[in-house]
């Protein structure tokens, strides 16, 4: 299965806050907010949503085809993720621009608040999907994960037009795109990717009901943080997933891709959507416990014991056969 994966691809810079952002905002104030930061860490990383998706399959033994804009900065970056393969070879390089940055601060309640420079994507707008279609031989999936409003909707577009089965997951940029574009962006997707608080602003924006967007997509993810995960079909009972122990939450930034990586790894294998988002919740564990979306290492036997002692010896029985990580 050959599944493509568009979106941002940033360098990560993320700092850690020793207090909690809540308690420096005075209710009465909120219209005029002016705070600054004293952070005690600062960790330069890779990241972007695409690419960190595309690290997670790679790490699980899954290729995956990259799609997205950077500048031409972008070389270390390539080769490490080709080390960890990923296909490159679909990546537009600008000639103006820096690749993206994102910079997040991180309270001691794994709060968030960041920024996001766009850089080099704002070029993936002229990025077509049929020629990268023709090099591999045809796409079975694209991912539309967060990338250039313009390019997601393009992209998108494109998937109809072309034939193409396409995942919605616009997470970050969902917050500044308008209800049109966001019933653009779902409508027809076989699967829909989300976290709780977008799940409710995606019904917000659309002005249609949970029932109305799962008539419009095949399958509807909703990842709850420590509650797990919901997965819903219509006209089906919703299936609950709970997430996989952690005992040292080190940073959440890039945990939603990881999940992405691993159930996206289970879809291209052929297992059920339960099993897919087993492996995508055990792989954001790992990511829990490391500083940044990229700084993991799966062993293969480590990972199938991991999620035995999650799901169960049949859970892990089911992977096996699948699962390819380069280490042992």
């Amino acid at each position: 299965m050959r599944i493509a994966v568009t979106g941002s691809i940033a360098t990560d810079h993320l700092m850690t806050f020793p207090g909690r952002f809540t308690d420096q905002l005075l209710p009465d104030q909120l219209d005029r907010v002016s705070l600054s930061f004293l952070v005690d860490e600062l960790e330069i990383r890779r990241g972007g949503v695409a690419a960190n998706i595309c690290f997670g399959m790679g790490s699980l033994g899954t290729e995956s085809i990259l799609v997205g804009s950077v500048g031409d900065d972008f070389a270390d970056y390539r080769s490490w993720l080709e080390r960890n393969r990923v296909d490159t070879a679909s990546v537009h390089v600008s000639e103006v621009h820096h690749t993206s940055r994102f910079l997040c601060t991180t309270d001691q309640d794994q709060n968030q608040i960041a920024s996001f420079y766009a850089g080099a994507m704002s070029e993936a707008r002229s990025i077509e999907l049929g020629p990268v279609a023709e090099r591999v031989g045809g796409l079975d999936l694209v991912m539309i994960s967060a990338n250039d409003p313009d390019a997601m909707l393009r992209h998108t577009e494109e998937c109809r037009t072309r034939g193409i089965p396409f995942a919605a997951d616009p997470s970050q940029q969902l917050a500044r795109m308008d209800g049109a574009d966001v019933r653009r962006l779902l409508d027809g997707a076989a699967y829909l990717f989300s976290n709780e608080y977008e799940k409710a602003l995606f019904e917000d924006k659309t002005g249609w009901s949970g029932e109305e967007v799962l008539s419009r997509v095949g399958v509807r993810v909703t990842t709850l943080g420590a509650k797990g995960v919901v997965i819903d079909r219509q006209g089906e009972e919703g299936l609950h997933v709970p997430c996989v122990p952690v005992e040292n939450v080190v940073d959440p930034t890039g945990v939603g891709d990881a999940f992405r990586s691993g159930f996206l790894s289970a879809t291209a294998w052929g297992l059920p959507l339960e099993r897919a988002a087993q492996v995508g919740s055990t792989i954001a564990a790992y990511t829990l416990e490391a500083a940044g979306g990229q700084e993991y290492t799966l062993g293969r036997r480590a990972f199938l014991d991991r999620l035995a002692a999650a799901y169960g010896a049949d859970a892990a029985a089911d992977v096996e056969p699948h699962i390819a990580c380069p280490n042992p």
